[in-house]
């Protein structure tokens, strides 16, 4: 995390606290030439929808432009973290242990740099991801990128009746 997104974490993290909403994390891109975009996504123990991210979008813009040391040109963006999920953060992995994930890594672990399966265990300095059976710890210094998956699950077509077996037909 880069010391501008620090310092933004620093500013908005106690309003989103007496909000009773959580920081989930703070993202500049861009460059200072040409205005940054400040994403900051947010969660809560029930879905944040859109009527109260854009309450929470004027509130953060408020505070940011009361920020006069912050010497940027700026456009705020204001979201959820939707259902697959950037993971940069040890407290992102904390969270989504028990869930599926995808996680490249920089260099080979196990053969591979590519790691799919379901995330079973997480602390300050790793992860580890159980993929077809067999567990992998993950450093994450080691790690390029990594998100949640969320996997579509198919039911019956409406209108078709399901077919138990022979006696059916």
């Amino acid at each position: 995390m880069t010391d501008l997104a620090l310092r933004l974490r620093e500013v908005i993290e106690p309003y989103l606290g007496a909000e009773h909403i959580e920081l989930d994390d703070v993202e500049v891109v861009g460059s200072p030439s040409g205005g940054r975009i400040v994403r900051v996504l947010v969660d809560g123990e029930n879905a944040v929808g859109i009527d109260r991210i854009a309450d929470l979008s004027r509130g953060i813009g408020r505070l940011l432009d009361d920020e006069e040391d912050l010497g940027i040109s700026w456009t705020l963006e204001v979201g959820s973290p939707g259902l697959e999920r950037k993971l940069r953060l040890p407290t992102h992995f904390a969270k989504s242990v028990g869930r599926e994930v995808r996680i490249k890594t920089r260099s080979a672990i196990d053969e591979t740099k590519s790691h799919k399966g379901l995330l079973t265990a997480s602390d300050e300095t790793s992860c580890t991801v159980d993929v077809a059976g067999i567990e992998r710890t993950i450093p994450f210094e080691k790690i390029s990128s990594a998100r949640t998956v969320f996997t579509w699950e198919r039911g019956a077509k409406p209108g078709k009746k399901e077919s138990k077996g022979p006696q059916d037909e």
